[in-house]
């Protein structure tokens, strides 16, 4: 099974064997699992291996539980004390691994947060600085008041996004799915936008078929990368220019295009687009940024099982396409 369809499955707390364990802190042994009123089926439909016994323990460390490790469907026999004790162990083994690997993780994250971090401190700390000089004019203290709230606002957009970051990188964010208009979801982002388009005289409009199916997924996740996409469509455009935002579906998936007429991204930057805190240098002079939201959005798209491509010419524009599944990935049953 692939990576993005694990990290698509979300087991609840309520109405699963896992999430007892999680919130009772105690072991659960079972012969019969579907027989269980805990059982929560959806695993078993997505990944298409039947469950018949299960074995499951707590992983513990800290006093905090970090997770749930169970084995299915013992070869011969019934699960046994034997089992469930070194179970436990490999358990206990088990946390104190995962707590490591999300500490080293997190250090990794703060070490560019705060290399990221110092450029705007630095600047605040020189306005604050020539804020203390007395020969200052009225004109340069205006204006050293307004670089000041600039640098606060965009340090505050770093952190949460920093942040948004941080939660999808480490698997804490759950999706919470439905199912929903795709068009629908579309006018109401060109609305949200409209303001910003019509600000930077650039036209933005919609090209989509009416009869789209509807999508299964978090509807505000799929809203906040379509949003960061017109955003920059927006913000990377040329006078006058225009960003479309056309839709279609097959059988298998619903593709989101958000396509511009803007100054396009050199070639040689294409693959680093997505690394986090990576920004165009040929951009930079155009609009500031925190270098994190295509990160997000990636990161947004893999949580669904689905991709984020760029296709992009210098000189005539960037387009940016969303593909998601129609539905649940099944996996046939062995």
């Amino acid at each position: 099974m692939d990576q993005p369809t694990i990290r698509g499955l979300v087991v609840p707390l309520e109405g699963s064997i896992a999430g007892w364990i999680v919130t009772n802190r105690r072991t659960v042994r079972t012969e019969e699992a579907h027989g269980d009123p805990r059982f929560f089926s959806d695993v078993e439909q997505t990944t298409g291996f039947p469950t018949q016994s299960l074995l499951g323990v707590p992983l513990i460390t800290k006093e905090k539980v970090v997770g749930v490790l169970e084995v299915l469907n013992k070869n011969k026999g019934n699960f046994t004390d034997a089992d469930e004790n070194l179970l436990l162990v490999l358990g206990a083994q088990a946390a104190v691994a995962i707590e490591n690997a999300r500490l080293f993780q997190q250090s990794d994250l703060i070490a560019e947060f705060v290399h990221e971090l110092r450029t705007p401190l630095a600047s605040l700390s020189t306005a604050t600085y020539l804020l203390l000089r007395p020969e200052i004019s009225k004109e340069q203290h205006d204006q050293i008041i307004y670089n000041i709230h600039n640098e606060t606002l965009r340090l505050n957009t770093l952190a949460s996004s920093f942040l948004d970051l941080a939660r999808l990188e480490s698997g804490r964010v759950q999706f919470h799915k439905t199912h929903f208009s795709v068009n629908d979801l579309i006018y109401e982002c060109k609305d949200v936008m409209q303001g910003k388009a019509d600000e930077a005289r650039i036209q933005l409009r919609v090209d989509s078929p009416e009869n789209l199916p509807l999508l299964e997924a978090d509807r505000d996740k799929i809203k906040q990368v379509i949003l960061n996409l017109l955003s920059n469509a927006i913000k990377y455009n040329r006078p006058s220019g225009s960003v479309i935002i056309s839709a279609n579906a097959t059988e298998t998936e619903i593709a989101i295009t958000a396509q511009d007429t803007g100054m396009g991204i050199p070639e040689d930057a294409l693959p680093h687009l997505f690394e986090k805190f990576y920004r165009v240098r040929e951009h930079e002079s155009k609009a500031g940024g925190t270098g994190l939201g295509l990160s997000i959005c990636k990161q947004i798209m893999q949580g669904h099982n689905g991709t984020l491509e760029v296709k992009s010419k210098v000189g005539v524009g960037t387009a940016f396409i969303l593909r998601l599944p129609r539905g649940v990935k099944k996996i046939p049953r062995r």
